[in-house]
């Protein structure tokens, strides 16, 4: 009898600790019981949809057309750039900023077969249906999209007019960061985020798990992810340099660590860096920093 109490307890301590780690299923947009459509989506080959907001001028008359890449926990309604912006500037400048919910996010589709490379061709495909050209500028704001972004940068190089990166997040385990520098800036992290960050990489099926207990305090980021190529092996997709690909970052920023993003930009001498002193992570939203980030990337091809 007591073996049979004992086995039906771990039964039951099982499918609790099952049910706790694994995110429960999403509810598809427009599907019965699901959330409704309200933004305008595109549909793409393999049938999932996209949705996706337009800031500044028509992209029938623009001149300068941009694909915003929102960050995690965002959507298409967070693109900082355009909402920081002085009215008109814009207009003035021929510009529309196209943005998107990712695969999985708002109103747009999860990805069930969802790998490096798709994210990049899920950009392209949406250039392609809103008739955006040949070349496009790509934007990606703080932390999670960094991937997005290099996943661009290596898969539709042939794509971009050029390409912006906000503070991208860093993998503390890239093999082409030095240990000593990755260790030191590690370390200068919050507690709470350093064991998020542990979970992430060593037990990354927990990681649903960890974002939604109440017993330890949780991340206030996490950034990475494991890939098929480390950025920094990354080679220079332009080199005719007719495209310029920017990379800014806030010298006092506590998420992502100014030493190592120094170090990449080092590494990768065809990005240009930009490092504002005294700003933290959440540079951006000042409107003074949002201007000179949207004219640097865009005049540089005039």
């Amino acid at each position: 009898m007591l073996s049979r109490i004992t086995s039906i307890l771990l039964i039951v301590i099982l499918a609790l600790a099952y049910k706790a780690i694994k995110p429960p299923p999403l509810r598809r947009c427009g599907s019965p019981g699901g959330p409704p459509i309200t933004a305008p989506r595109i549909k793409l080959r393999d049938g999932r949809h996209l949705a996706y907001k337009e800031y500044g001028v028509s992209r029938e008359l623009a001149n300068k057309k941009i694909v915003f890449i929102h960050g995690f926990g965002s959507c298409r309604h967070d693109t900082v750039i355009a909402t920081n912006l002085p009215s008109g500037l814009l207009e003035e400048l021929g510009a529309c900023i196209v943005s998107f919910d990712r695969a999985g996010y708002g109103e747009s589709d999860a990805d069930p077969k969802r790998s490096v490379k798709s994210l990049a061709l899920d950009v392209e495909e949406l250039a392609d249906n809103l008739e955006l050209g040949s070349k496009f500028y790509v934007v990606a704001p703080q932390n999670f999209p960094s991937h997005v972004f290099q996943r661009c940068l290596k898969f539709i190089p042939h794509r971009l007019a050029g390409a912006t990166l906000l503070t991208p997040g860093i993998n503390y385990w890239w093999h082409g960061l030095p240990y000593n520098m990755s260790t030191k800036a590690y370390h200068e992290k919050l507690s709470r985020d350093q064991w998020a960050l542990r979970v992430a990489h060593y037990v990354p099926w927990l990681t649903y798990w960890w974002f939604t207990q109440n017993w330890f305090p949780t991340s206030s980021a996490v950034h990475f992810e494991t890939w098929d190529f480390d950025p920094l092996d990354l080679h220079n997709p332009f080199p005719d340099n007719t495209t310029q690909v920017h990379l800014w970052q806030g010298a006092d920023d506590l998420i992502v660590p100014a030493m190592l993003q120094r170090y990449i930009a080092q590494k990768l001498p065809w990005i240009q860096y930009h490092e504002l002193p005294g700003a933290g992570h959440l540079f951006p939203f000042i409107e003074e920093v949002s201007v000179a980030i949207i004219k640097t990337q865009l005049m540089d091809t005039e």
